[in-house]
């Protein structure tokens, strides 16, 4: 071989050695970068692998929440149901409860009319009652006159024979002229009549002197037994309660202003002793120590106490009781049903509430005093609402007697005759101890009727059911209009509240429906003071949102 032969031969070899190497090389390499490529493959597997799963957790999660929401939708469903069926209940009950209220004010209502209705049929049956005994004691007065009549004529008769007869006699004995015999005749029978009529009279004015005693004190008895009123034991001192005994020394003072200056301002003693919390109030006039107790309980109530303090209030005090007193006086005149008495005269006569004779309170001994002679009045036929308007103001002067000289029935005139009480009135005041001679009947019976409740207060009185019709027939005047839905008799008849019904009436109708019941209650009833009417008008509008 030659040279040139083995080098292609070793160049082939090489060249072969240099493919084998080259293919093992490349498929080195091609097995390493498929073994990356499945690596990353797998590793990329994975990854997607990890979120999907990922994915499928949080689809999960949201489902689940989803699945919670729902559940809380479905309880915040149930709970507004159970809310709502719970608010619909509550309305039910409240509805029944207002239902079942105002049933049962209707049945109390209905109920006190029962008893008006039969009080008055009480009332009705007693004087029914008496007016049968009167119709049947006249019915025997009546008889009895008949009776006296039938005798009467049978001794005219009697007389006319005898004077025939003895006419008879004389024109035969005496043959005397038969105008002579006449007169003689008639002397003689004239003076016997004349004895007969004497002895008639005497035994029918005897007769009627017992009748009208057993009379009079019916009267009275029917009058005490129909009328009432408690007695009122009043001292001279008030007794006000301390919260400790440190209050004391505050009422007291420095150096003792506070307790100088409240004795000047209310002319009341103020008595501080050792008696544990306790303070007393001495003084003659029951007024000045009615305003020093109030003004004493509104500076412990407060706590600041100095003289400034004590003057303003010991002013609200006063006016406290200057309010009070009118009051009384008021409600005087409502329980006795008068009307239109002078405002100056019902202050004084309201004042009455703090003055006391003997222990008893003047104030309801005069309404006492004026029910028992309107009741007296009203059995005899006389005027009754006069009897009990002098019967009130009979000792009207006892309000201002320590302020005035004179006694109090000169006191009690001077009043009537200033505010212009009618003249029967005065002279019931000025007759009632016996002063001035008696004008009318109705003076007697307010001597009897002081008498009377001086001695002992009566039994019973119909004040609450004057006061009960007055408040019903403001309702019903209020009533009585169209488009009134309710009307209200309040504040003892002071004020009447009318609700109407929105739809009927409009707010300029209400004043004018207002100024008609004002009109219509000022020409049909009677009453004392003031009456306030109130209409109102409520329009509400209401939806309910479900």
């Amino acid at each position: 071989m030659t040279n040139t032969t083995l080098i292609l031969a070793g160049v082939a070899v090489i060249f072969l050695i240099s493919i084998v190497v080259g293919f093992l090389i490349g498929y080195g390499v091609r097995k390493h970068l498929w073994e990356s490529k499945a690596a990353n493959a797998q590793h990329d597997a994975d990854h997607i692998l990890a979120d999907a799963r990922a994915e499928v957790e949080t689809a999960k999660a949201e489902v689940l929440a989803q699945k919670q929401a729902a559940e809380a939708v479905k309880r915040d469903a149930e709970t507004d149901k159970k809310a709502k069926i719970l608010e619909a209940q509550e309305e039910i009950r409240d509805y029944r409860q207002k239902v079942e209220d105002e049933l049962n004010v209707r049945r109390d209502e209905a109920a006190r009319k029962e008893n008006r209705l039969q009080q008055k049929e009480d009332t009705l049956d007693h004087r029914s009652s008496m007016l049968d005994d009167r119709e049947n004691q006249l019915t025997q007065k009546k008889n009895q006159i008949k009776q006296q009549e039938e005798r009467v004529s049978q001794k005219l008769a009697e007389a006319d024979e005898l004077v025939a007869q003895r006419q008879a006699k004389l024109l035969e004995v005496a043959r005397l002229d038969e105008d002579e015999a006449k007169k003689l005749v008639l002397a003689n029978v004239s003076d016997h009549l004349v004895k007969e009529k004497v002895d008639m009279i005497r035994a029918n004015q005897e007769e009627i002197d017992a009748k009208a005693d057993r009379y009079a004190h019916q009267v009275i008895i029917d009058a005490i037994q129909s009328s009432a009123a408690d007695t009122v034991a009043e001292t001279t001192v008030s007794v006000v309660d301390l919260p400790n005994d440190d209050m004391k020394g505050r009422i007291i003072g420095r150096e003792g202003r506070n307790i100088r200056s409240f004795e000047a301002m209310t002319g009341v003693d103020l008595i501080i002793d050792d008696t544990p919390k306790t303070v007393t109030l001495s003084g003659f006039d029951s007024i000045r120590r009615e305003v020093a107790k109030r003004a004493l309980q509104k500076l412990i109530k407060d706590g600041r106490i100095h003289p400034a303090r004590i003057e303003e209030m010991v002013d609200k005090a006063r006016k406290e009781v200057n309010d009070d007193i009118y009051e009384a006086g008021e409600s005087a005149l409502m329980e006795l049903g008068i009307h239109r008495m002078n405002p100056e005269l019902v202050k004084t006569l309201g004042r009455l509430k703090y003055r006391t004779s003997y222990g008893q309170n003047v104030l309801a001994h005069s309404i006492e005093v004026g029910k028992l002679a309107g009741t007296m009045a009203a059995e005899l036929g006389l005027d009754e609402k006069l009897a009990v308007r002098a019967g009130l103001l009979h000792d009207i002067g006892k309000a201002i007697d320590h302020d005035i000289e004179g006694s109090h029935v000169e006191i009690g005139v001077e009043l009537a005759r200033k505010y212009h009480e009618p003249d029967l009135v005065v002279n019931a005041i000025a007759a009632h101890h016996g002063d001035v001679p008696k004008l009318s009947f109705i003076a007697e019976l307010v001597v009897a009727a002081d008498t009377i409740s001086s001695a002992r207060p009566g039994a019973r009185s119909e004040s609450l059911e004057n006061y009960i019709r007055r408040l019903t027939e403001l309702e019903d005047i209020a009533g009585s209009y169209d488009g009134v839905k309710q009307a209200y008799a309040i504040q003892a008849g002071r004020e009447v509240r009318v609700m109407v019904e929105p739809g009927k009436i409009s707010d300029e109708q209400t004043t004018v429906l207002a100024h008609e019941i004002r009109d219509r209650i000022e020409k049909e009833l009677d009453y004392p003071g003031n009456i306030k009417i109130t209409v109102i008008r409520e329009k509400r509008a209401v939806a309910v949102a479900k």
